[in-house]
């Protein structure tokens, strides 16, 4: 008799929940509008619907894997709890005064995010910890209990601390929580030492008051998705996915929740990994656009790339540098507000602006019938024939082209005497060229040339959007994978248990000390299996270890990947080489002369990867059957033509699809443009190849 699992996978985004489940390897999906009031209810309406289609119950599901965005908009929005931030004493401004980068340089009226916790809400403590991890002032117990005090008296849900070097030494932190706990229990308490061991003060304060400010309503949120699943009958346990890509326990993403910040747009890159590893592409670039924001990311010899740092909220309509840093182990990509529920509007130059601001789930494009009274990119689409006014959504949600042409009327053709269609075609213009610029520009900042990629795309809108990316970054091909529409849902089922600890630890390669090294990395090895085996089932675990490096002066640091194993004396050396190589791929050529040093250290612990099947790339051996036709505006023609339309269901291995055409699925539609033919390959997925 053979035993039936059951996984589902589960993904808030801005505009849409979606959910993937996962019957013994057969994939089941749906889509359900986000309810931002009670968010866990969309999830519950959500898995009931699909696992009504799979023909199983709730009690049926063995795992639960979850991904959100609460996090990210609690943070964007200001929508935290009550928080106070206390710091080394002369260091209460560091979140004000931010570095010395400006992201607009000649701008004179820059506008910098305000800091996370106000000045009235951040204390001092009399203590210092040195570079070196020595104790130079011993905090005094008086003083200690005064800000213990004057944090009682402020009634605060949430207490973020971060001292300055407590990377290198956080006993100072931990004295000061013991305190805070011993007074206040009901507090939640979060410790930088603990939630992002790295140097750089600013951008540690900002994590770990991040962590404090989400912490107690992603612990409320969780507590209550975890009961209201066991209420209806669903007895799984429940994990998250982490911004890293890794499978945790929901007790360890309640205690640091700043990590699940990225963890929708991770299991996107884990689900485009997948496909590369399937296919063995080594240089591909994922392109996940949701009813938000369009994320890109570069995978390359089938593993997502990664950094330790990254930002959200920010103010320049996603410019680098304007946004709060966080310093937390995260899937590297570019994300712009070009989602579906983007809103369009004119600015003062009388230019067509999409985004960053949507609509959302609530009152949603215009074209929803739900309220939404501002043009979107999905009012755009359907404008111009892209969508299907009675088959959005697999027929739930109804679109009206009414009221997109009126939107899109009063707010930009109008204003600009253009037609509503002509403006529509302005729209997704613009936001084309927004993407295509975000995805050259990131190619290039890791060293790389777009054009040499070939793009994996998923998400609502990614499959409608991404023949015309395509055209603009030069790039020949793209896959639409099975299930592309709820790609991020189902990267969730394919990810590993895993957990990244970093830390900062100053190694110069002149006095190279093994022992040291051996030392620290033991250390945060265990660290790391530590969080593994909270949800992790027994079994082998995979190591990797990561060195930041730099020539001695620089500012910044490069990951060097070394390998996981003991060390000794000889492999300074090594190091060096690997250095050399890791630069030299980034900016040319190495350095002669200066000394090099190691800034922070990773070492990531994860289960091994499920296998793959591998894929055969087939030709086409018959042209598929359409099932209708409409008019779709052509870009290369300038106007609208006759444009097929197929349903993907009912496509065999090997049909070919010649633009213009459109092929039909629950979740999305992929719109083939003139200058692309697709073919259906043995998995099901659609290989688009430029003619």
């Amino acid at each position: 008799m053979t035993t039936s699992i059951c996984r589902v996978g589960v993904d808030i985004g801005g505009t849409f929940t979606d959910i993937a489940l996962d019957l013994n390897g057969v994939i089941h999906s749906t889509k359900v509008l986000t309810d931002y009031e009670l968010p866990e209810r969309a999830i519950l309406k959500g898995v009931s619907q699909v696992a009504k289609i799979a023909g199983v119950n709730l009690a049926d599901i063995d795992q639960l894997i979850h991904g959100t965005t609460l996090a990210t908009n609690a943070l964007i929005e200001r929508r935290g709890a009550k928080t106070a931030f206390i710091t080394t004493e002369g260091f209460r401004d560091t979140l004000e005064m931010r570095t010395e980068n400006r992201f607009e340089q000649y701008d004179i009226n820059i506008s910098l995010p305000p800091p996370l916790i106000e000045r009235e809400h951040r204390y001092t403590l009399k203590e210092r910890i040195g570079v070196d991890g020595n104790v130079l002032i011993e905090p005094q117990q008086q003083d200690i209990d005064d800000v213990v005090e004057k944090i009682a008296q402020g009634n605060y849900e949430s207490v973020a601390i971060g001292f300055i070097h407590s990377y290198m030494n956080g006993e100072h932190e931990r004295k000061l929580r013991e305190a805070l706990v011993a007074r206040l229990p009901q507090v939640s308490i979060s410790i930088s030492s603990e939630v992002s061991p790295q140097m750089r003060e600013f951008e540690r304060f900002n994590t770990v008051c991040a962590n404090a400010y989400v912490k107690p309503i992603i612990k409320s949120y969780l507590d209550r998705l975890v009961v209201v699943l066991k209420q209806e009958g669903a007895q799984c346990p429940v994990f998250m996915i982490h911004s890293g890509g890794g499978i945790i326990s929901v007790e360890s993403a309640a205690e640091f929740p700043v990590r699940l910040v990225e963890s929708g747009p991770a299991g996107g890159a884990i689900f485009a990994a997948d496909i590369a590893r399937k296919y063995s592409l080594d240089s591909v670039v994922s392109f996940d656009m949701g009813g938000t924001t369009a994320k890109i990311c570069l995978i390359e010899q089938q593993v997502p790339k990664t950094a330790k740092t990254f930002e959200v909220a920010r103010t320049y309509r996603f410019k680098k540098g304007s946004g709060m840093p966080i310093s937390i182990p995260v899937v590297e990509m570019v994300e712009i507000g070009a989602g579906g529920g983007s809103i369009a509007s004119i600015d003062s130059m009388r230019q067509i602006r999409v985004g960053p601001h949507s609509a959302a789930s609530e009152p949603g494009p215009a074209c929803y019938n739900r309220g939404g009274r501002e043009p979107t990119i999905t009012d755009a689409n359907l404008l111009l024939g892209r969508l299907d006014a009675n088959n959005f959504a697999g027929g739930e949600i109804l679109l009206s082209e009414e009221n997109a042409d009126e939107a899109m009327a009063r707010v930009i053709s109008n204003p600009l005497q253009l037609t509503a269609k002509t403006a529509a075609y302005g729209v997704c213009e613009v936001v084309d060229e927004n993407m295509a610029n975000a995805g050259r520009v990131h190619a290039v900042e890791s060293g790389k040339d777009i054009s040499d990629f070939t793009m994996i795309t998923f998400g609502g809108g990614g499959p409608l959007h991404a023949a015309r990316l395509c055209e603009k970054m030069g790039v020949s091909r793209f896959i639409v994978p099975a299930g592309a529409g709820v790609g991020s849902a189902i990267g969730f089922l394919r990810a590993p248990f895993g957990y990244e600890a970093v830390r900062s630890s100053f190694v110069r390669l002149s006095t190279f000390d093994a022992k040291q090294i051996n030392h620290l990395i033991d250390d945060m090895t265990q660290e790391a299996i530590g969080f593994l085996r909270q949800g992790m089932p027994e079994g082998d675990v995979e190591k990797e270890c990561t060195a930041f490096m730099r020539y001695v002066g620089q500012g910044w640091e490069i990951p060097v990947q070394l390998g996981f194993k003991t060390f000794n004396q000889d492999d300074g050396a090594a190091f060096k080489n690997a250095f050399e190589q890791a630069y030299t791929t980034f900016f040319g050529r190495p350095i002669e002369g200066p000394d090099v040093e190691i800034v922070s250290w990773s070492v990531k612990a994860s289960s091994p990867l499920a296998p793959v099947v591998p894929v055969e790339q087939i030709e086409a051996t018959h042209q598929a059957e359409p099932i209708a036709q409409r008019k779709v505006f052509d870009v290369v023609q300038g106007d609208f033509i006759d444009a097929n339309i197929y349903q993907r269901e009912n496509l065999n291995i090997g049909a070919q699809i010649d633009g213009p055409a459109i092929i039909t699925e629950r979740e999305t539609s992929t719109f083939i443009t003139s200058s692309f033919t697709a073919t259906v390959q043995p998995d099901g997925c659609l290989l688009v190849v430029k003619r």
